[in-house]
């Protein structure tokens, strides 16, 4: 992030310049409260001379005009279809207002904090202050909690503000809060792939002539998708990226293995595509080191993500964003531990940039209700503000179906038993990427749990889910209202029907093939669909590009009014979870939350976004 350098650094010269008295300290009230999860247990205070970094989210100026011009620039039927926003346009939008500014700034002044940093639309501010300061500020007790796996955190249950910086002032990270994350893979293969037990060989030879269930490439896809016909041609116009977080960052060794076996074309792009470090993530060029290998076991997810996009999308280029940090996470018997990738501090320093990528996958997630929601919110607004700027998030499902195995339980404080939701799939300004598995006809992924011992472990069943947090989305009001009438009641109190319900679209999802640690192997997951889905979705952009015409942008608005119309429905499957192989919602002609609309079909999706190209 950068230095303060207008308004607030601004402010503070001027008011130490002036020596402009202080107005007397205000009195505190609660603004933020969480419960202690039960795998917890509190401690001594926590050491009060131990730094810490904190972020401050403040109210933003006028996001609801953002919201506005994200929509308009995103729906086809729009006369501004198209015409996404500068980052000065973004910014003017999100930038708070003077007097928020003001108060925020003259009350860490009165404490005696200076601000490290903050974002150039100044929504947030960066401090870094002693724990004992943190809890003056805030008026509050830092405690060190344990958790049941022996981490140990430094938090508290609750924190104050000033009343009259409540409506200044979203959100205040870490204080009552923790936060987990993982990446959407289901790569407990032991012994090898096995077949799944719905699989019939496909009647089109074309297709069974170069797919294997059991070790799916990218001939595979692009056969199976209709891509294997289209040359790009927008050259340097047109990029995509993924995300890496838990220190990932892809091998390139790896990928030159990789692409050297599936599409030697592409073999100079291993070394070639861009590599960014944000907040210590790390940047190697070289193979895996024995302790990265052997010991930390890391780069699986980064691995397939880039040889997902390169297999399918060479020569359109990419760029690799490799974050470090640990933001908060509200543990429950899913994600208990306190290893997580900060969203925040990626999509902050993306927008900072003076441009990025046109497509950006993600393929980490957890669930919702470990993330406290004044966070989840301010993250779900920094995304809406890249898909104003004309870049299409896709997040990951999930693989845990309606919640994993054992682990549906709500976690404030009561126990309830319930369907988990994800985020940050269930964000409505990102676009939700399911799984699926089989070729003719596709249907939902799913992989059943081996019974160890009496316990059921590894359930893979490709993500499912309606918010808690967010309501339906407008863009959602032709579809769900539907599927949910279809359910007649079933799973009545088990999830929000009111929610914004994901994913919206899928892909395969069962056995990539993909080489880790020089060696060839399969792995599984949305986390697999969603990269490859991304390099799909460049290719269409490289025909909007190469047409003259703007890249997609945010999808969703497009994709429920025509974009649909290039997604093969997916009819058969269900979301499976929670409780060992229950069954949860099914998968249904039209929009279902476990495939969305479907499966791409590159020909048709390239006539929906209107791209002038002959087939």
């Amino acid at each position: 992030m950068r230095c303060f350098t207008s308004a607030l650094l601004s402010a503070a010269a001027a008011q130490v310049a002036l020596a402009t008295p202080i107005k007397a300290r205000s009195a505190y009230a609660v603004k933020e409260t969480h419960f202690a999860p039960r795998e917890w247990t509190k401690l001594d205070r926590a050491n009060g001379v131990g730094v810490m970094q904190l972020q401050i989210g403040l109210k933003q100026g006028n996001f609801e005009e953002l919201e506005r011009h994200l929509y308009e620039v995103s729906d086809p039927e729009h006369e501004r279809y198209g015409k996404h926003l500068t980052a000065g346009e973004v910014n003017d939008c999100v930038r708070p207002k003077k007097e928020t500014s003001e108060l925020v700034l003259e009350w860490l002044l009165e404490n005696g904090i200076e601000p490290a940093g903050s974002t150039t639309a100044e929504d947030w501010i960066i401090v870094h202050v002693p724990v004992s300061v943190a809890e003056h500020l805030l008026d509050t007790e830092y405690h060190n909690y344990r958790h049941e796996d022996g981490t140990i955190v430094a938090r508290t249950t609750h924190w104050s503000l000033p009343r009259h910086l409540h409506s200044h002032i979203d959100t205040i990270q870490p204080s009552t809060s923790f936060f987990h994350a993982s990446a959407n893979r289901a790569d407990w293969v032991a012994g090898g792939a096995e077949v799944p037990a719905s699989f019939k060989t496909p009647a089109n030879e074309s297709i069974s002539s170069v797919c294997n269930v059991t070790s799916v490439t990218p001939e595979c896809f692009s056969t199976l998708y209709s891509t294997k016909w289209y040359k790009p041609t927008a050259g340097d116009k047109n990029q995509v990226g993924f995300t890496n977080y838990l220190g990932e960052f892809p091998v390139r060794p790896d990928t030159k293995l990789f692409l050297q076996k599936y599409r030697p074309e592409a073999v100079p792009s291993a070394y070639s595509f861009k590599a960014f470090s944000i907040d210590g993530g790390i940047l190697q060029d070289g193979p895996l080191t024995r302790n990265q290998s052997d010991v930390e076991q890391i780069s699986h997810e980064a691995n397939l993500d880039v040889q997902a996009i390169a297999g399918i999308s060479w020569p359109i280029k990419i760029s690799s964003y490799s974050t470090g940090g640990r933001p908060p996470h509200i543990p429950d018997l899913t994600t208990p531990d306190n290893n997580n990738e900060p969203y925040l501090t990626w999509v902050n320093w993306l927008l900072e940039q003076d441009s990025f990528p046109q497509v950006i996958s993600t393929s980490y997630g957890e669930p919702e209700q470990t993330v406290p929601k004044s966070y989840a919110e301010r993250v779900c607004r920094q995304f809406a503000q890249v898909g104003a700027r004309g870049t299409s998030l896709l997040f990951s499902s999930g693989d845990r179906g309606v919640g994993g195995t054992g682990k549906c339980y709500s976690n404030d404080g009561k126990n309830t038993y319930k369907f988990l939701s994800d985020f940050p799939v269930s964000c409505p300004y990102v676009t939700g990427v399911g799984a699926t598995m089989n070729f003719e006809p596709e249907e939902s992924a799913y992989r059943a749990p081996r019974n160890v011992s009496g316990q059921f472990r590894d359930l893979y069943s490709s993500g499912s889910g309606f918010s808690t947090y967010w309501k339906r989305p407008k863009y959602q009001d032709g579809v769900v209202p539907a599927y949910i009438e279809s359910l007649a009641g079933a799973y009545d109190g088990l999830y929000n029907k009111e929610g914004r319900g994901y994913p919206d679209v899928s892909a395969q999802g069962l056995y990539f093939a993909y080489f880790w640690n020089g060696t060839e192997g399969t792995i599984s997951g949305t986390s697999a669909s969603t990269p490859l889905l991304s390099g799909i979705i460049s290719l269409v952009n490289d025909a909007l590009i190469s047409s003259g015409k703007s890249p997609l942008g945010f999808l969703n608005p497009w994709l429920y009014k025509k974009g649909y119309r290039g997604f093969t429905d997916i009819t058969k499957g269900f979301a499976y979870g929670c409780n060992s192989t229950n069954k949860g919602f099914p998968v249904t002609e039209g929009w279902d939350p476990i495939t969305g609309f479907g499966t791409p079909n590159f020909p048709e999706l390239v006539r929906a976004a209107g791209a002038d190209c002959e087939w």
